[in-house]
C-alpha cells in the first residue's frame, strides 16, 4: 500500500492540561500574572504547542467550572492583582501584604474574601483615574460586549444583594421573572455597583487577552471547554428561561443527567436545565453561535464536554431523586452545527467529549463535522476472556488520526494514582503491554500516547510531574473542598522532566 505525501506529514502535536486555578501565587488561586507567563515558556521550552483548560467563567455554589455562573464572562477570581497594582488602581501594600493561603490546593472561600474586596477597590479607582485611553478601551469593551455584559453585571450585583445565586427560588418575584418595571429601578438603584463588575469584567478579558497573545507568539494554543448544559443558578438560565424547559415561573420542569449503567445502578442526575430545542430552532441558534464565538474569540480550539448530547440526552422529569426513571430524549445537533458553520465558517476548531456510551448518531455527528474525538489511555486495558482486549478503542495502537488521545483528564485520577489503584491481573496487563516495570508506568505511557497516531497528544500537569491521588483534581458525582483545587507547587521543574518531554515530542514527530 502507497501512501502519499500529505498523509506522511499531517501535523502532529502534544498538549499539557492545567486550569489557571492551579498555578502557583502568593494569593491563594492561580491568576493571570507572572507564573502564567513562566508557564507558557515552560511548555514552549519543551516545545509543547496546546495548553488546554477548564472553562474560564465564575463559579459558584461546588466551584466547579463546568457549573459556572456565566458561560460568557469570565472568572474574576483569575485576575492578577498585582498587575492592578503596576497600573495604579491598587496600593502595592494591598497585593504584597497576604493571608497565608495554602499552596497546595485553593481556599475559594478565603480567596473570594481577599480578592473581591480589592477587585471592587480597583474597578472604583480605574473610574475615577483611568486615562483617556485606557477608558476608550474599556467603552469599546462594553459595547462589544453588551450582548451578555449588561445582563452579567445586574446578576452578579443581585446574587450578592439577595446573598444568593438561586434566582429561581430566593429572589422576588418579579426579579425572578425580569419584569421590565423591576430591573428597570434595580439597574438605576445599583448603578455604580454594576459599573464596578464590568469593569471587573475589562480587567478579565484584557489580561487574558495578553496572555493569549504571548501564549500564540511562543507557539502555543489554547483548547478551552464549553459544558453542554448551564448551571441552574447562573445568569444565562436567568436570562434565557426561554430557550429552557421551565415553566412559567422560572422553575425547571426537566433536568439533565445520564442513566444508569456499570458504575452507577441508579445512573446519574446533573440536575442542570435542558434546552427547549425547538426554541433554539426558531431563533435559528443564535444563543449557541454567540457562545462558541466568544470561547473562540478566548481560546484557539474549543472541547465541547457531553458531546453525545447534541444527538440525544438523557432527561429527568424535574423532582426525581435519581436518573432511573430518565427517557432520551433527541437534539438537533447537525441542524445546529450546520448553523454554527454558517455563521463562524466551515472549519470549526472543535474537540468533541465523546466518552462513555457512544452511539451510531453520536458517531455521525462527530464524524460528518470533522470533529476529533478523545482517547482515554486509563480506559484503555480490560480484560477479555483473561488476556488484554486488544480491539479496546482506547488503546495507543487502535488510535486514529482524528482523534486526541489522552493519558486521563480531569476527571480521571492521575496516573500513578490510577496504576496504583489497579486490581493486580490489570495492573500486570500494563505492565506487559507497556513492557516496563512499576516505576517507569508514567512515562511508558506518556510515550506510548505521543506515539500514537491521534492529530494531538495531551497529558496533565500531574503526569508531567508523576504525582499520585493527591494530584487528582476531580472526582466526578461528588462534592467537596478537594474537587477543582488542586495547585502547582512551582512553575519550576526539573530539567530533566522539561528535557524528556521535550525528547520524546521531537522523536515522536510531534513539534506541530
Amino acid at each position: 500500500m502507497e501512501y502519499s505525501n500529505s498523509m506522511r506529514t499531517k501535523p502532529r502535536r502534544c498538549g499539557v492540561l492545567l486550569h489557571p486555578t492551579s498555578l502557583p501565587s502568593s494569593h491563594g488561586i492561580g491568576c493571570l500574572g507572572e507564573e502564567l507567563y513562566e508557564f507558557i515558556d515552560l511548555l514552549a521550552s519543551a516545545k509543547v504547542r496546546l495548553w488546554q483548560i477548564l472553562p474560564l467563567g465564575p463559579t459558584g455554589w461546588g466551584d466547579s467550572p463546568y457549573a459556572a455562573r456565566s458561560s460568557f464572562a469570565g472568572n474574576e477570581l483569575l485576575i492578577d492583582l498585582k498587575a492592578l497594582a503596576f497600573d495604579g488602581y491598587l496600593d502595592v501594600e494591598d497585593v504584597i501584604i497576604a493571608p497565608a493561603f495554602p499552596t497546595d490546593r485553593v481556599h475559594y472561600g478565603l480567596v473570594r474574601t481577599y480578592k473581591e474586596p480589592l477587585l471592587e477597590q480597583a474597578a472604583g479607582a480605574f473610574l475615577r483615574d483611568a486615562s483617556q485611553q485606557e477608558r476608550q478601551a474599556y467603552e469599546r469593551f462594553v459595547e462589544t460586549n453588551h450582548h451578555w455584559l449588561d445582563d452579567w453585571a445586574l446578576y452578579a450585583v443581585l446574587a450578592k444583594v439577595y446573598g444568593d445565586s438561586r434566582w429561581f427560588s430566593v429572589w422576588p418575584t418579579d426579579v425572578r421573572l425580569r419584569k421590565a418595571k423591576a430591573l428597570s429601578a434595580l439597574r438605576t438603584e445599583h448603578r455604580a455597583a454594576i459599573e464596578v463588575a464590568k469593569v471587573i469584567q475589562y480587567f478579565f478579558f484584557s489580561q487574558w487577552e495578553r496572555a493569549k497573545s504571548y501564549a500564540n507568539k511562543r507557539k502555543v494554543q489554547i483548547i478551552g471547554d464549553i459544558p453542554i448544559f448551564v448551571a441552574p443558578d447562573s445568569c444565562d438560565a436567568w436570562v434565557n428561561r426561554h430557550l429552557l424547559k421551565m415553566d412559567e415561573q422560572g422553575r425547571q420542569s426537566a433536568q439533565s443527567g445520564v442513566p444508569p449503567d456499570a458504575f452507577s445502578d441508579t445512573g446519574q442526575l446533573w440536575g442542570n436545565p435542558v434546552y427547549d430545542w425547538p426554541a433554539h430552532q426558531s431563533e435559528g441558534f443564535a444563543w449557541w453561535i454567540k457562545r462558541i464565538e466568544q470561547t473562540l474569540k478566548m481560546c484557539d480550539l474549543i472541547r465541547i464536554d457531553h458531546f453525545r448530547g447534541f444527538a440525544a440526552y438523557w432527561e429527568v422529569a424535574e423532582g426525581e431523586q435519581n436518573a432511573i426513571n430518565g427517557t432520551w430524549v433527541k437534539a438537533p445537533g447537525a441542524e445546529l452545527f450546520a448553523a454554527v458553520k454558517a455563521k463562524l465558517g466551515p472549519d470549526l476548531p472543535i474537540i468533541a467529549e465523546d466518552l462513555g456510551v457512544i452511539t451510531e448518531d453520536v458517531e455521525a455527528l462527530r464524524d460528518d463535522n470533522h470533529f476529533p474525538g478523545m482517547k482515554i489511555l486509563h480506559f484503555a486495558f480490560n480484560l477479555k476472556d483473561g488476556n488484554l482486549d486488544t480491539t479496546n478503542a482506547y488503546l495507543p495502537h487502535n488510535a486514529i488520526y482524528e482523534s486526541v488521545i489522552y493519558t486521563g483528564t480531569h476527571d480521571n485520577n492521575t496516573t500513578r494514582g490510577w496504576y496504583e489503584a489497579l486490581d493486580p491481573a490489570t495492573r500486570d496487563l500494563v505492565r506487559r503491554y507497556l513492557e516496563c516495570p512499576d516505576e517507569a508506568v508514567v512515562w511508558q505511557l506518556i510515550r506510548q500516547m505521543l506515539l500514537s497516531v491521534s492529530k494531538d497528544a495531551i497529558l496533565p500537569m500531574q503526569d508531567w510531574l508523576e504525582l499520585g491521588s493527591e494530584g487528582r483534581m476531580n472526582v466526578p458525582s461528588t462534592v467537596g473542598s478537594s474537587n477543582w483545587s488542586w495547585r502547582l507547587g512551582s512553575v519550576e521543574i526539573e530539567p530533566w522532566r522539561i528535557g524528556r518531554l521535550r525528547a520524546l515530542i521531537e522523536i515522536t514527530g510531534r513539534e506541530g
